[in-house]
């Protein structure tokens, strides 16, 4: 099994022990994720020090305040690193009182730009600004392969998928109130569905009252297995196959 996203940095346990709790359950790549550029270069810390631990680098909306262009020259920098995976998480989102919605805007773009020029997929982050967000990369995303982490518009789902984007699953699809969310992990085409945790948040319901980690993937991806039909087996060599493919790794 694999975590396409994850925040080591925000975990409260040391990296050694996330990453060991989650080999011993089978989690064989951990994709951890920045969201400004010092956690980037904490994710590209930790994907050089363990061979199952890759990275994503990025600017997340709720810390794009007075984003500039020394801050994307710094992110391009870090991207091109070639134990950077993706780019992200990016996007918009209007439901904290955040930064500006243009400051979003131009961190956004930015991270489209990158992720193109490099050849690298795109991971979102989108919350309370769906059309906002499809708007987005329908516009400048062509040709970038991009991911819509913790995937939460279950009414939006054939369009995202009409336009080839891969669809990731965190814990909240397994919330007892979330049965639309549930249903949509069983129509995403098998080549577009990725699982993930978020650590430390949004902890699958069998733990819910903890903090989340990476190792807890697995929970999430038997309930997905559950919903499609399948055996936690088949989705495992499903997921496993579709982030090689989509990360490179």
């Amino acid at each position: 099994m694999i975590d396409s996203h994850t925040h080591l940095d925000l975990c409260e346990a040391p990296n050694a022990e996330l990453v060991a709790e989650a080999l011993e359950v089978g989690v064989t790549k951990i994709l951890t994720v920045g969201t400004d550029a010092a956690s980037s270069r904490g994710a590209l810390a930790a994907a050089a020090e363990f061979d199952s631990v890759f990275a994503a680098v990025g600017h997340h909306p709720n810390n794009a305040t007075g984003f500039s262009g020394a801050d994307r020259a710094e992110l391009r920098e870090l991207a091109a690193d070639p134990l950077c995976h993706a780019v992200g998480e990016t996007g918009f989102d209007q439901y904290r009182e955040g930064a500006p919605l243009e400051d979003q805007r131009l961190a956004f773009e930015a991270q489209i730009e990158i992720a193109g020029e490099l050849g690298k997929p795109l991971i979102i982050h989108t919350r309370d600004a769906d059309d906002l967000s499809i708007e987005m990369l329908r516009q400048r995303a062509k040709g970038v392969r991009v991911i819509l982490h913790c995937f939460t518009m279950p009414t939006r789902l054939q369009e995202c998928v009409a336009e080839g984007w891969w669809i990731s699953f965190a814990g909240n699809v397994t919330y007892p109130k979330a049965s639309e969310l549930a249903a949509a992990a069983a129509l995403v085409p098998d080549d577009r569905l990725l699982v993930e945790t978020d650590a430390p948040y949004l902890t699958p319901q069998l733990h819910r009252r903890e903090r989340n980690t990476p190792a807890r993937v697995v929970h999430t991806a038997e309930f997905v297995a559950e919903q499609r039909g399948v055996d936690y087996a088949s989705l495992d060599r499903l997921v496993e196959r579709n982030a090689a493919d989509l990360f490179g790794w």
